[in-house]
């Protein structure tokens, strides 16, 4: 401010020293005076224009710099670029800062999606688009509702009471493999709001197999409960002679088995859930294995038959399989149990081991029996999951060993395979890799 004083004053000074020296002394004064206006006024005019220009230089929004010399003027256009500068840092790292936030957004697990407070789509992650069906260059600044079209969530944003989540079946929902969302809407700012979806259909389905599992168990063991109770009141309560006795007793017998049974199998699937997996070090001799299977299910064959079936092991080449000889052992004998009890007495089975030139090994079971329609073969492995029920418990089946076999066959890295037509018989097979099996040596011991 000093120094536009100073320019001032100096400029007129100068006029009017100027103009004294070059006119006539009678006119000095007056001459003086208009030149010291004059040059006043050009002072002014000079200033002006460098404010214009650097409000110019203001309106067009520009980061060069503007000479407008020293003064006011020039500082205040360096401080306005310094300001300037500042502000573009700022808005740099505003930018970056959201990039990485949007960035973390679209790595996240879950679906989300920014509505403003009309409810249309601001921005949205590629699982919520996923979820949702949404195209990023159709869908934004879409209203929501008008895009998911689902009568539980429009009674839900309609009531504002965002406290809890709403559950909804997802873009590619079907009723062959549903799939389902729970989304939940959080306010944020000035009536915007975040969404976030997840997809619970594998915890809908384990629920589900939970509930199941939980009323099979009590059914399974309700039922043996149920006829030892009837028993046991029937020999409390009436004069029995000793015939009917004992088959009393010989039923009591069979349905206290039935239920050891049942708990042995839960017992083996809780420990094939809840143990680490077999060591690739420990062998298995396959004969041996094989050898007492043989020796159980006849034994089998007779308890349930009343005489042995033709059973026929074909024990292939004689190797080892890395892994636990008691889960090789039950997966074996589950195989060979459901043959045994689903194939008519009068009927044969063939069991095979053999090898597939590629180094790995086959087991197959085959059965002659009823066979088992398409639609339940890919459910054979779920626990208590039977095509005939009342046949299964008959012959003394609980439904858990398909389930026992499918465990061990994945921790042993075995495939399970199932080849089966309604009055055809049924071929169950295990697949070794090559990693799994090696060659037995004149040394190896072949006990179990």
């Amino acid at each position: 401010m000093v120094w536009r004083l100073l320019s001032f004053v100096g400029l007129q000074a100068a006029a009017a020293a100027l103009a004294w020296a070059l006119v006539a002394p009678g006119t000095r004064v007056w001459t003086a005076l208009v030149a010291a206006i004059g040059a006043g006024y050009l002072w002014l005019l000079l200033d002006a224009v460098r404010g214009l220009r650097l409000l110019n230089w203001l309106r067009r929004g520009e980061s060069t710099e503007v000479a407008l010399g020293q003064g006011l003027w020039g500082e205040a256009a360096d401080r306005m670029r310094r300001l300037l500068r500042a502000r573009e840092r700022q808005v740099v790292e505003g930018e970056g800062k959201l990039q990485d936030f949007l960035a973390a957004l679209q790595a996240s697990p879950n679906g989300v999606v920014l509505l403003d407070a009309q409810g249309r789509i601001e921005w949205f992650n590629q699982i919520a688009g996923a979820h949702f069906g949404f195209d990023v260059r159709r869908d934004l600044l879409q209203h929501f509702g008008n895009l998911v079209r689902d009568p539980e969530f429009a009674a839900y944003f309609s009531d504002r009471d965002f406290s809890r989540d709403v559950v909804m079946p997802g873009r590619d929902s079907t009723s062959a493999k549903p799939v389902r969302l729970s989304v939940q809407l959080h306010p944020y700012g000035e009536g915007r709001s975040l969404l976030l979806s997840r997809d619970i259909t594998a915890v809908e389905q384990a629920e589900a197999m939970r509930r199941d599992f939980v009323a099979n168990v009590s059914h399974e063991i309700r039922t043996p409960l149920t006829v030892l109770a009837g028993f046991v009141e029937t020999l409390q309560a009436l004069p029995l002679d000793e015939e009917e006795r004992q088959r009393y007793l010989g039923l009591m017998a069979q349905q206290a088995q039935r239920m050891q049974s049942l708990v042995n199998d839960l017992l083996t699937l809780s420990r094939l859930e809840g143990s680490p997996l077999p060591s690739v070090h420990d062998w298995v001799s396959v004969p041996a294995v094989l050898r007492a299977c043989e020796t159980e299910s006849v034994e089998l064959s007779r308890l349930l038959w009343g005489r042995a079936q033709d059973i026929v092991f074909e024990p292939g080449p004689s190797c080892e399989l890395a892994g636990s000889q008691p889960e090789l052992y039950s997966a074996v004998f589950n195989l060979v149990g459901n043959a045994v009890r689903y194939t008519p007495a009068d009927k044969s089975i063939h069991v095979r081991w053999q090898s597939l030139g590629n180094g790995a090994c086959l087991l197959s079971v085959e059965d002659t029996g009823p066979g088992i329609a398409p639609e339940h073969v890919p459910r054979l492995t779920e626990r208590f999951y039977r095509v005939d029920r009342s046949r299964s418990r008959d012959t003394g089946g609980t439904g858990l060993g398909l389930a026992i076999v499918k465990h061990v066959a994945q921790r042993h890295g075995a495939e399970l395979r199932i080849d089966s037509a309604p009055g055809k018989g049924s071929v169950f097979s295990l697949v070794f890799p090559a990693s799994r099996v090696r060659t037995m040596t004149a040394q190896t011991p072949v006990t179990v």
